[in-house]
């Protein structure tokens, strides 16, 4: 899945003292990175970038379309578009998150130079204990920071993602299920199109739990989320403040263009074999879809033309993390 960078890591030997990161079985991750998860410790929580106080001016800064929240009293199976909301303005939400019973990520917030800071210094830390001189070597490419703020007992629903991602906890306890889904009888390809391209959140019945594992984080800890495993998560009695850093290889970034022309396709009534399949038409959907890709990219700078175009493609639903005022809760 992730080529070059998998057969360096497997091989690798922490062996630096200094890694911002690092496994709490040093075994475990150079069996298992990057196809399976572990456990990991890390030396982030304390920093004041994740104090509230700096996560409120953070919000003040983001873009409203990379700021995300709704209420965390949710089914680990939830239903996107039957999600409550909360009628809060995003800094009121993180100054009153111990009372407002919310669920909020702030996206990309590497665009902030302090933050991206963290990012690369901490993947750089990881890469350098693995051998590696420098992040392109390790294959960290796109790296993107996803920061979380929860309120307590509060509820982030079955999802996968398209990226790796350490995820370190900074606050509060937090209960993080991971789900194996390697065989594909947990989130079929379909549902894998529908989470990449339109909305992460898929299908969980209770029978999944005999293929997953719980991992109880205490600030200083957390764990490593391999590329499209689902999972859940729960916060404990106090607010939770947790980060995603994520990164994408050549490979994933590949594969997920194909899953995103894959799901254009199925809505449009023509289903696609899953990336890898089938070779020749993977390739032609690729060259399409980056042709196309390069056009957009540049009108995407601006919000406005960013929600016009997910509504245009994905539907008029496609703007649900900037709506207001609906499925309030209670």
């Amino acid at each position: 899945m992730t080529g070059a960078m998998s057969a360096t890591m497997n091989a690798a030997t922490v062996t630096a003292t200094d890694a911002m990161i690092e496994p709490t079985d040093r075994q475990a991750f150079t069996a298992s990175f990057p196809l399976q998860p572990f456990a990991i410790r890390h030396r982030l929580a304390g920093d004041p970038l994740f104090s509230l106080s700096h996560v409120v001016d953070l919000v003040r800064q983001l873009p409203r379309d990379q700021i995300e929240y709704n209420s965390g009293k949710v089914a680990i199976g939830q239903d996107p578009d039957s999600t409550p909301v909360v009628d809060l303005e995003p800094d009121e939400v993180v100054r009153r998150i111990e009372t407002a019973g919310a669920w909020m990520v702030c996206k990309r917030i590497e665009v902030l130079p302090a933050y991206r800071a963290v990012l690369e210094e901490t993947l750089l830390s990881v890469a350098r204990a693995n051998g590696h001189a420098s992040l392109e070597e390790a294959g960290f490419e796109d790296i993107r920071g996803f920061l979380f703020v929860s309120s307590p007992n509060s509820t982030t629903p079955f999802h996968v993602d398209g990226e790796d991602n350490f995820f370190v906890h900074m606050h509060g306890e937090k209960y993080f299920t991971v789900c194996d889904n390697r065989d594909g009888a947990v989130v079929a390809d379909d549902a894998i199109e529908q989470a990449i391209s339109k909305h992460r959140n898929v299908t969980y019945t209770p029978e999944f739990e005999a293929r997953s594992k719980c991992y109880s984080l205490q600030p200083g800890e957390g764990l490593f989320v391999p590329y499209l495993w689902p999972h859940w998560v729960r916060t404990g009695s106090q607010y939770s403040i947790s980060m995603a850093i994520t990164w994408k290889t050549k490979a994933v970034m590949r594969k997920n263009d194909i899953f995103v022309v894959n799901g254009l396709l199925r809505r449009m009534g023509l289903p696609q074999a899953a990336p890898g399949r089938n070779p020749a038409a993977d390739a032609v959907k690729l060259a399409l879809f980056r042709v196309v890709k390069a056009v957009l990219d540049p009108l995407r700078r601006s919000a406005s033309m960013r929600a016009m175009l997910r509504k245009l493609v994905l539907g008029r639903n496609a703007n649900y993390f900037i709506r207001a005022g609906a499925k309030t809760a209670g």
